[in-house]
């Protein structure tokens, strides 16, 4: 599947790449391989719990990594585009910050998420927490092996370093808490993470079951990613609120709320600006002011002394 998968992307990048000079080889992979391996109720259908998913999402992204290959061997000195993949997360909050197993399950919870793709991508495998987590349940339900694949040592290498930006897509915030009591269900994408989600009953409801306004977790999610992946070109691919209400007439200020808001914390200064600044620009003017000073003391101190 990942040599089909590249030749119609070379097909694509043949036929559009004069004009095309973006390229998201992977819209939400995540929501594809969980609805279409593990809960089935997007195509093909499968329930193959805790097993498909994994799968999946194991080929989908050698399939990634070999489309941005070919790109730059075949086409990107003649069309100058750049390739990257759009993962969707929403921001994962510690119930209690000051408790280290709430911190550890929010954590948990960012790597399972968004980190599941792009750590093979930015980092060359995958998370740690997630190979320890599903290696030790799938020991436990006595398989002989993890039920996560593997990539070979080949593999790591031909993967890290496939994005040239990265795709984000956020729309909500869950607080997160560590699951203290054993799952009776069998093997699944959501035992392995053993947390639990929750929201504050005070966040704006925008109709969906799913779905509330926290803009403050766009920000904290657009920092996660800065530091974690070494701050790469970032694009927000998806984010937006559902229908409210059936109206006749013009009735969405809840969602020219929410994006006002989310837009804002978009805005802000990225952390990594800060760190830039300190580094570039205010480390530079202390020790300059610094050699200033010890200047005039010296001068002070030959002038007393003569």
């Amino acid at each position: 599947m990942t040599s089909y998968f590249s030749d119609y992307a070379d097909l694509c990048f043949e036929a559009f790449g004069d004009r095309v000079k973006h390229w998201i080889t992977f819209s939400d992979p995540r929501a594809m391989v969980e609805k279409g391996y593990e809960t089935g109720r997007h195509a093909p259908g499968l329930k193959l719990h805790g097993t498909g998913m994994y799968k999946a999402a194991h080929h989908i992204i050698k399939a990634h990594a070999q489309a941005w290959h070919s790109y730059r061997k075949k086409w990107r000195n003649k069309q100058q585009g750049l390739v990257g993949i759009s993962l969707n997360c929403d921001w994962g909050e510690p119930v209690d910050i000051n408790n280290p197993r709430d911190v550890e399950a929010a954590e948990r919870y960012l790597q399972f998420c968004l980190g599941w793709f792009a750590n093979p991508i930015y980092a060359g495998d995958y998370p740690e927490v997630m190979k320890d987590h599903i290696g030790r349940k799938s020991e436990e339900q006595g398989l002989d092996m993890s039920r996560l694949p593997e990539f070979s040592l080949q593999e790591k290498s031909y993967i890290k370093g496939t994005s040239d930006f990265l795709g984000l897509g956020h729309f909500t915030t869950r607080y997160i808490t560590e699951r203290n009591y054993p799952s009776r269900q069998g093997p699944s994408y959501q035992n392995d993470r053993d947390l639990i989600e929750l929201i504050d009953p005070n966040w704006p409801d925008l109709g969906s079951n799913w779905l509330y306004s926290v803009p403050w977790g766009f920000r904290r999610l657009l920092n996660f990613a800065q530091t974690q992946y070494g701050n790469p070109p970032i694009y927000v691919t998806e984010n937006g609120a559902s229908q409210k209400e059936h109206c006749t007439q013009l009735c969405d200020e809840w969602r020219i709320q929410y994006l006002k808001g989310y837009i804002n914390e978009m805005l802000k200064e990225p952390l990594l600006s800060h760190m830039h600044m300190v580094s570039e620009i205010v480390v530079p003017t202390v020790c300059t002011l610094c050699t200033l000073i010890a200047a005039l003391l010296l001068m002070l101190l030959l002038r007393s002394q003569s």
